[in-house]
């Protein structure tokens, strides 16, 4: 297994059908597509057109049904469940629109998860670190429901980088977040590309959200239909309009 060259996360002609026969449903469509290491892309389109699906093959959560995924130099095609389980504990991220989090554990506790799941040992130093880093250092033993959405999904987000992922999946991460709240989450994932060098890869409704990311892929009907790179929110809404409006 290889190492790819500048490329954290790599889609090679992945297809993902559910169903078989008349009924089958085809959520990808041979999609090739790669994502560089430090880079930070948004992906859109329409309802449908196989966003989530195109994370979940991504990031090992899915299988797809032809074509390769690799990821941080492991091609995951053929991994058995044991050694897939423990290439996502230890190179990938994820941060849900959901946040996820278990409501009787504080946030230090909460964050402190994955570490224990994969039973190593927890530093709490490292775990203080974590929080401090999303600006929650003050709040390390409160609770969920003591926290405001916007404080739960950057504990979501501390969770996922106390692994010291290589790639950080985001889905949705700010569809429950008022603008502000929404804005500030995305300067930590921007940070996160910028100044750690980690690839973010963001579905997104949202062109504002969509506008902070280095390039923007947009889906229609499980394939990739265009992209843009370095556009504003306009651009990307305006993209999202016609996409809207292609014929089935």
């Amino acid at each position: 297994m290889s190492k790819l060259d500048g490329d954290a996360v790599a889609l090679r002609r992945v297809s993902r059908r559910y169903g078989s026969g008349g009924s089958a449903v085809t959520a990808l469509d041979d999609v090739s597509l790669a994502f560089p290491h430090g880079s930070f892309t948004a992906v859109m389109g329409p309802s449908g057109s196989g966003k989530s699906t195109l994370l979940q093959c991504a990031a090992g959560l899915d299988r797809p049904t032809s074509g390769s995924v690799t990821v941080d130099g492991t091609e995951l095609t053929g991994l058995g469940e044991r050694r897939l389980t423990l290439l996502r504990r230890e190179r990938i991220g994820f941060v849900f629109q959901a946040f996820n989090l278990l409501p009787a554990l504080t946030a230090e506790q909460n964050v402190a998860l994955p570490l224990r799941l994969a039973g190593r040992r927890v530093p709490r130093a490292l775990v203080r670190e974590a929080l401090r880093r999303v600006g929650l250092g003050d709040r390390a033993r409160h609770r969920p429901a003591e926290l405001s959405g916007g404080q739960q999904q950057r504990v979501a987000l501390a969770r996922a980088l106390v692994t010291r992922p290589a790639v950080l999946f985001a889905d949705e991460p700010t569809g429950a977040l008022d603008s502000r709240t929404g804005h500030e989450v995305l300067g930590l994932l921007r940070g996160m590309a910028d100044r750690e060098g980690r690839t973010v890869v963001m579905v997104t409704h949202d062109p504002v959200a969509a506008a902070r990311a280095d390039r923007v892929v947009f889906l229609v009907d499980g394939r990739v239909h265009d992209e843009l790179t370095g556009a504003g929110a306009d651009a990307v809404a305006a993209r999202m309009t016609g996409l809207e409006a292609v014929p089935c």
